[in-house]
């Protein structure tokens, strides 16, 4: 069953809503640096592609890049974090005041560092190999007590309440906690959206809306998710395993499915040329987020977020979408 499509009228007045919305995003921050080259032979000492360097950029990635879409869309992006006391922190920190979101929030730990990805990658975007610089075990003591911290001082005043988690030691059950008390705490409802990760699924109790890809769904529910049908069944066995209010599962190809109280079903996929799927799961629950913060129903939201997506997977590595893309895509019905 399909959700009824989003008015053109009501979605202009939800996106014009986004500006300045403010939304706290809390999770694992992290640098994305891609080293694009040229193969064009196989080393002679081992059987593996020679890349012939041609350049090197890096992007905001994890619960960053997440901050960096909402501030793309023209929302007001409050993030929490933890870092390494190392350069890769330095350079996250500048790319986040290039995209005018606030390091403020971010909290140091000296025995851990910056989580940076590093893809070395042709100029085709076929990715040959991958470096990972982190430490993922779980923030405890000091720490954890800063973020917390964090939290309460950020968390006042926001509209909307993120996790963003990447299993890289910055969420953990005080840290969701302290989410849902600020929730609670604010005055009229504040939507409380989790990007989750299936070892933690018990923290997420008491959520608004919790977005599991179909991978996820199918490990926590231990039910198939290809069709309509079973998308329908596996989202509501998740959402009493993770006793959260909502679930959206994304489904790539196949689009999302929408299972909370007032509404059921599928929001079919935005018909696109896909170039690279990273980050797209960080561009839904910053549409999302921005969204119901702007006054839209979790079917409006989604429905939203699910064109967001359509729009950003067109483009290389973790992507953000505007405000004007978003209408301009809408309006166009594309």
């Amino acid at each position: 069953m399909a959700l009824p499509s989003l008015d053109a009228r009501r979605a202009r007045d939800l996106i014009g809503g986004f500006a300045g919305v403010p939304v706290l995003v809390v999770g694992d921050v992290m640098l994305d640096r891609f080293i694009v080259g040229r193969v064009t032979r196989i080393s002679p000492e081992a059987p593996v592609p020679v890349v012939r360097f041609e350049s090197e950029h890096v992007r905001l990635g994890g619960a960053a890049n997440v901050a960096h879409n909402i501030a793309a869309l023209g929302g007001r992006a409050l993030l929490v974090g933890i870092v390494g006391i190392d350069a890769t922190a330095n350079s996250l920190r500048a790319q986040l005041r290039a995209a005018g979101v606030s390091a403020d929030g971010l909290v140091e730990d000296s025995s851990r560092p910056t989580t940076e990805k590093v893809r070395v990658v042709t100029e085709r975007n076929q990715q040959v190999a991958r470096i990972d610089y982190e430490r993922d075990a779980d923030a405890a003591g000091d720490v954890e007590r800063s973020v917390v911290a964090q939290i309460a001082r950020l968390g006042d005043g926001a509209k909307a309440l993120l996790v963003s988690d990447y299993l890289k030691g910055a969420i953990t059950r005080a840290v969701v906690e302290a989410l849902l008390r600020s929730a609670k705490a604010a005055a009229g409802s504040i939507p409380v959206i989790v990007d989750p990760k299936i070892p933690h699924l018990p923290f997420y109790a008491g959520a608004t809306l919790v977005t599991p890809n179909h991978h996820e769904a199918e490990v926590a529910t231990h039910l198939r998710v290809r069709t309509d049908e079973e998308a329908h069944h596996a989202a509501r066995d998740f959402r009493a395993r993770a006793r959260c209010e909502g679930v959206l599962i994304t489904r790539g190809e196949h689009g999302m499915w929408l299972s909370e109280p007032r509404s059921e079903g599928t929001i079919p996929a935005v018909a696109r040329e896909v170039s690279d799927v990273t980050g797209a799961g960080d561009t839904v629950v910053a549409t999302l987020s921005l969204a119901m913060a702007a006054g839209a129903t979790l079917a409006e939201a989604a429905a939203l977020a699910n064109l967001a997506a359509g729009i950003v997977v067109g483009k290389f590595g973790p992507a953000t979408v505007s405000s004007e893309e978003l209408l301009e895509t809408f309006q166009n019905g594309v």
